[in-house]
């Protein structure tokens, strides 16, 4: 799923590694949380490892979980999550975790601001743009410059502050505690620890 539709510049400017870094995980958990994973996914996540660092341990647990994980369980999983009979156990939305209701002022906001930076929902898709898997793609996009040039660290901090930094970390912790969470809850720990570093970051970094 990709809630962010823009031309692509023809030059996009170099990004440092770390930041490359960065971006690449704030898209592997957009991939993750936008729909159930397939075989090749589930096998590149298995092959992941970590270092000692929370990060990086959160890591290493779900590539153990990845290994074990087979697509169909993964979907089994996805679904009672995120879709369900009617509504699934919980609802991945910045305005549901900030005011208790779908649709709401923080939808309306995120949508100001995507305009400002040429972002547009896919007219494919059809869920609200404040949903986890699309924040974490339009911060990946921002950081490298995917969909225009690449954000400064102040913008980037703005953006994290206003639409993930408030609930992000709480989505994480619920889906790490979910009944019918395994994989994801593996997924939900190295999407926490991952919150924790970048809001960290971003108040040491003015």
């Amino acid at each position: 799923m990709s809630d962010a539709a823009l031309t692509v510049p023809d030059a996009a400017p170099a990004v440092a590694t770390e930041d490359r870094l960065r971006a690449d995980l704030y898209n592997y958990l957009g991939l993750m949380l936008a729909a159930p994973p397939d075989e090749m996914l589930l096998a590149q996540t298995a092959g992941l490892s970590g270092d000692e660092t929370p990060l990086g341990q959160a890591i290493t647990q779900l590539a153990r979980v990845a290994k074990r994980t087979k697509p169909a369980g993964a979907e089994r999983e996805f679904n009672a999550l995120f879709i369900g009979l009617g509504r699934g156990e919980l609802l991945p939305y910045a305005s549901y975790y900030l005011t208790g209701f779908l649709n709401e002022k923080p939808l309306a906001v995120l949508r100001n601001d995507m305009r400002a930076r040429g972002l547009s929902r896919a007219e494919n898709v059809f869920e609200p743009e404040d949903n986890i898997a699309s924040l974490m793609e339009m911060m990946g996009a921002q950081i490298v410059g995917r969909f225009g040039p690449a954000a400064s660290l102040e913008e980037q901090k703005t953006f994290f502050n206003k639409h993930i930094g408030p609930w992000a970390g709480h989505f994480f912790a619920d889906l790490e505690a979910a009944k019918t969470s395994v994989l994801y809850a593996s997924l939900a720990s190295v999407g926490r620890a991952f919150m924790e570093i970048e809001a960290e970051g971003f108040r040491l970094g003015g």
